[in-house]
């Protein structure tokens, strides 16, 4: 898939408010499963955690994509 593709499937997850609410959703069941873990379950807790930051750094990612056509379109350095 050509980077140009990329890019413009990335934008239209991020433009979709379906895709939007559906990982705030994630994001904050994770956030919320992280904070109501028992006192000493370490290991739900972590995972919980994980999970939180994957979601982050799945957006971030797609954010990138979508921004790295506008950049490589411009012909000006990085």
């Amino acid at each position: 898939m050509p980077s140009n593709e990329k890019a413009a499937a990335a934008r239209a997850l991020l433009d979709n408010p379906l895709f939007e609410r559906l990982m705030d959703e994630l994001e904050g069941a994770a956030i919320n499963g992280c904070l109501n873990a028992k006192l000493t379950d370490h290991e739900t807790r972590a995972a919980f955690a994980a999970e939180a930051r994957a979601i982050r750094n799945f957006r971030a990612k797609l954010k990138f994509m979508a921004e790295q056509a506008k950049t490589e379109g411009t012909g000006a350095p990085a």
